[in-house]
């Protein structure tokens, strides 16, 4: 059978500078600091999807999202498929949502900071060096 159930969401990388919007995700499910993003809503196209997610979560207005990678693992209704942007262009008041507190942080800064697991190899993804990104266990990644 060649048709499976797939989750469709998104994250996107905002940059300006040197510092990244990060969020401070609140769910059980992927706790700590990450990029925002949510989910595709159906007959919505993926790009207008990360502009909606991004001012729902941040308050901001991203321009010109461009999909730089996908990120995607097995769950127990099929595939969950997340489409990675980045955008350095925005406008907007930056504020919280219920999903979780936003601010921005250097590379240095995220260090020492809770953040997601393999939140780096997601930034290498974001930042050009891979383009895809594929969980083969709960332990075990593999990024083309």
């Amino acid at each position: 059978m060649r048709t499976e159930m797939v989750e469709l969401t998104n994250l996107c990388m905002i940059k300006d500078g040197n510092k990244y919007l990060l969020q401070n995700r609140v769910k059980k499910d992927w706790q700590g600091y990450t990029f925002p993003g949510g989910h595709i809503e159906p007959g919505e196209s993926i790009v207008h999807s990360v502009i909606r997610e991004i001012k729902e979560e941040t308050g901001l207005i991203v321009e010109d999202p461009r999909l730089v990678g996908v990120k995607q693992f097995w769950i127990e209704s099929g595939r969950y498929i997340v489409f990675l942007f980045s955008a350095t262009k925005f406008t907007g008041e930056l504020r919280g949502s219920s999903e979780g507190e936003v601010g921005w942080y250097t590379k240095e800064e995220m260090k020492n900071m809770q953040l997601v697991n393999h939140f780096f190899e997601h930034l290498n993804i974001f930042e050009g060096d891979y383009s895809e990104y594929i969980y083969e266990s709960e332990d075990s990644i593999k990024i083309y």
